[in-house]
């Protein structure tokens, strides 16, 4: 007989609240442990009841749960005191996070690379924008740029010569001067050129006091240096204006040589170093000490043996002024006649000297007479050039003189027993040709009187040459030279107040005298013995 079936058994209560369940098989959570989650603890005995399939968890509610903003990490105890674990959460690559995700981090990247980009951009263009900051280069001179500033001037004395270029100016108007500078004699010798230059064109010579140029005209605009043998014709005497031009020049280029060193100046100072022709320079600012105005401060390139390089500055006119000193350019220079010539080294009459001075009058008196001619230098608008005769035995000298920049004035001189008449005469003739003999008829002479001019006392010098003994005691030997390809001895005997030279050649005859004038240059007498025609005398009153 069948038995009617017991009490059916009561099922488990259910689970805690919070106790683990099996992972969800939604297939948006996919499971990532690869196994059930353990079943709760219960009896040993007692399977799991019978038709109860998987359930999602109650959703959470307790308030310290919905604080958490995700799952509970892997292991982790569950609040209530499960031993259940919440599943880790899934390993994520990118591809399977939720779209709002995706796009903060895409927003974040692009903003990072904007930033970058920015910031890149700023980087490149600071780059090429920024520059060094120019330090400010004035500053007081250190003690050896002060040594080489002082030492400068005497540097460029025991160097004795240098090459110079000068640039006055600038565009149209500049003028260029290219030649050598001598600061032991002191002499400059320059060829003036350049769209500026105007009536200076040509070559210049000049001492610390006097200026002589050969004018001309013609010469092409390109500066080139003079010749080293200067051309013995042409030379007047000039009077440039002191504040500009050759003058100025002249002035500055004989000023930066001395024979001690200079006080350094307060103002001076360093500005910068450079390196010019392999050499390094300092370049200084600083007054020149034969600048009579301090205002003006030159810029100064010294080199560290205190050699002067270069020098950019101002004229007293204004303008401006370059000049470039080449130091391994140095020539003998030789000064033209008007300004001494070749200097020589001077030294007391030999024997045979002496005598061919002392045997001098009775060789001109033998000799009769001499054709002459002149060159005399004596102002801006005196440059004389003559032509004429002299008679030893005869005691006169008949010439003709005219202005080398005024053809159209002549004048006559009649000289006899130290007397001299002049007389005015239309220019029909060069300035350098004799005089008309016999006279011409109509002329007005002066009265006769003494001397008046150099000219006057070059003439009255070159007849007592022939009259008597030439004083031989302070006689001096200047040099050998030549002259109409005759050798001669130039001698120099004090006269006074100024200074003569006697030209002779090895046969005992002169051959050129030499007047020193008052404006410190020299007027010449070329003499050709040799019989002369009968002369004019001035008429006696």
């Amino acid at each position: 007989m069948e038995t009617s079936p017991g009490p059916r058994p009561t099922p488990p209560p259910d689970p805690a609240p919070h106790a683990a369940v099996d992972a969800p098989t939604d297939p948006l959570f996919p499971a990532t442990t690869g196994h059930r989650s353990p079943a709760p603890a219960g009896p040993p005995d007692r399977p799991p009841a019978a038709g109860r399939g998987r359930r999602r968890a109650r959703p959470e509610t307790d308030p310290a749960s919905r604080r958490r903003t995700g799952p509970a990490p892997a292991g982790r105890a569950d609040p209530a005191g499960s031993a259940a674990t919440t599943p880790a959460p899934p390993a994520s690559d990118g591809a399977a996070d939720p779209v709002e995700r995706s796009n903060r981090r895409r927003a974040l990247l692009i903003a990072l690379g904007i930033t970058a980009a920015g910031s890149a951009a700023a980087l490149v263009a600071g780059l090429l924008s920024w520059s060094p900051r120019p330090a400010d280069p004035a500053r007081p001179l250190g003690p050896a740029e002060a040594d080489r500033l002082a030492a400068m001037r005497v540097t460029n004395q025991r160097d004795v010569r240098a090459g110079v270029r000068v640039t006055i100016g600038t565009g149209p108007d500049r003028t260029e001067l290219v030649g050598w500078v001598d600061w032991a004699r002191p002499l400059v010798y320059l060829d003036v050129s350049g769209p500026g230059a105007g009536a200076e064109r040509g070559l210049v010579q000049a001492t610390s006091t006097v200026v002589v140029q050969r004018p001309q005209p013609a010469a092409g605009p390109v500066p080139t240096a003079p010749p080293l043998v200067p051309p013995a014709d042409g030379w007047r005497l000039r009077e440039p204006p002191a504040r500009g031009g050759i003058a100025a020049v002249r002035d500055l280029l004989l000023g930066l040589g001395a024979a001690q060193p200079d006080p350094v100046p307060a103002e001076a100072r360093w500005l910068t170093r450079e390196t010019r022709d392999g050499t390094p320079m300092d370049v200084l600012r600083a007054p020149l000490p034969a600048d009579p105005d301090p205002a003006r401060q030159p810029r100064l390139w010294l080199d560290r043996d205190a050699r002067l390089h270069r020098l950019d500055g101002r004229l007293p006119d204004g303008r401006p002024v370059t000049v470039e000193l080449a130091r391994t350019d140095r020539p003998t220079l030789r000064p033209v006649d008007a300004l001494g010539g070749w200097p020589g080294l001077p030294r007391a009459l030999t024997d045979e000297e002496m005598d061919r001075l002392a045997r001098l009058p009775g060789r001109l008196r033998a000799s009769g007479g001499a054709a002459l001619t002149l060159g005399a230098p004596l102002g801006p608008a005196a440059n004389l050039t003559g032509a004429g005769w002299l008679s030893w035995t005869g005691a006169g000298a008949y010439l003709a003189t005219g202005e080398a920049d005024n053809p159209a004035r002549r004048t006559l001189r009649r000289t006899l027993d130290g007397r001299v008449a002049r007389a005015e005469l239309p220019a029909a003739d060069p300035a350098d040709a004799p005089p008309p003999l016999p006279p011409p008829a109509g002329i007005r002479w002066s009265a006769p009187g003494p001397p008046g001019d150099e000219v006057d006392r070059l003439l009255a010098a070159a007849l007592r040459a022939g009259a008597g003994p030439v004083p031989a005691g302070a006689a001096v030997r200047i040099r050998d030279d030549r002259l109409a390809d005759r050798p001669v001895d130039v001698i120099e005997v004090p006269a006074g107040r100024t200074t003569l030279r006697y030209w002779i050649d090895r046969g005992g005859l002169l051959r050129r005298l030499e007047l020193r004038t008052g404006r410190g240059v020299w007027s010449r007498l070329d003499l050709r013995p040799g019989p002369v025609p009968r002369l004019p005398a001035p008429e006696r009153r």
